[in-house]
């Protein structure tokens, strides 16, 4: 069970129900229909749905592909992802810690970073056309028409420009504030993306080290097991030298012995011919 949920998935009253494990091909089914749901709704210009319906949804792509989960486990499960991917857990490659479907995530991640930069970017030039488009010569605000009531006695040539320059305040400082805005809106955009790229540099240098190391290992180990067998060859080329040693002397001693032997026989018979004769 993974740490965080509760039981049972939807909270079933105090009753100790089971919730079965998400298994490597459940889990990579949930963020694939988590990110068409994120899809569907930046390609479709509606209003944002509720969490809980963006939960049912993606409940209900689960079980058209077979897997039976509620909305309540569903969100439980993909919250533990994003504290993982996030790294609010210890991330540690050279022990086998790290961010478990961290590829997946980093892909939903990433097209929504995307997507949030594109429609920042189509924000910036769509409501100053609409509003010039919405906004006619001939409709003035509430102190417009104050003014021009408070000012009646006023020429005919002074009160268009006066009017013009008011539009053209109030069109600066919409402006202004569009500007503003979307720089903040930028901003913070650039700032999750160079998150995401400080960490996956920061993950790829620490699997650089990690594959140095290991190969550092490697060639030492290498280097040992050479000694070794260097020596291991060196020690049965002298067993091999003292047995040779050995099996020489043996045989100079039984070759001495069976002159030794010939010599005694041959004197025993040449004493038993002379006492013969």
């Amino acid at each position: 069970m993974e740490p965080g949920c509760g039981e049972g998935g939807g909270g079933g009253g105090g009753r100790d129900e089971r919730v079965p494990q998400w298994g490597a091909q459940e889990t990579r089914e949930l963020i694939a229909a988590r990110g068409e749901m994120e899809r569907e709704s930046a390609a479709a210009a509606a209003a944002r749905r509720s969490a809980k319906t963006l939960w049912e949804a993606v409940s209900a792509r689960l079980r058209e592909r077979g897997y039976r989960r509620t909305a309540e486990q569903c969100k439980c499960k993909w919250k533990n992802l994003v504290n993982r991917y996030k790294g609010k857990e210890t991330s540690d490659p050279e022990n086998g810690r790290q961010c478990p479907f961290f590829d997946e995530l980093h892909a939903v991640f990433t097209e929504r970073a995307r997507t949030m930069q594109q429609q920042l970017l189509e924000s910036e030039s769509g409501p100053s056309v609409k509003k010039k488009l919405k906004r006619p010569s001939g409709d003035l605000s509430s102190e417009d028409s104050d003014d021009e009531e408070d000012g009646g006695g006023d020429s005919g040539d002074e009160k268009p420009i006066r009017s013009r320059k008011r539009k053209i305040a109030d069109k600066r400082q919409q402006s202004q504030r569009m500007a503003e805005k979307s720089r903040t809106s930028i901003s913070s955009t650039h700032e999750l993306l160079q998150d995401f790229l400080v960490q996956q540099q920061r993950m790829d240098i620490q699997w650089h080290e990690m594959m140095e190391r290991r190969s550092q290992e490697r060639i030492v180990f290498e280097q040992e097991w050479r000694q070794s067998m260097q020596k291991l060859e060196q020690e049965r080329l002298m067993l091999e030298h003292t047995w040779m040693e050995r099996e020489e002397q043996r045989r100079m001693r039984e070759e001495a012995r069976a002159e030794k032997r010939d010599a005694l026989l041959t004197t025993l018979l040449n004493k038993v011919l002379q006492e013969d004769l």
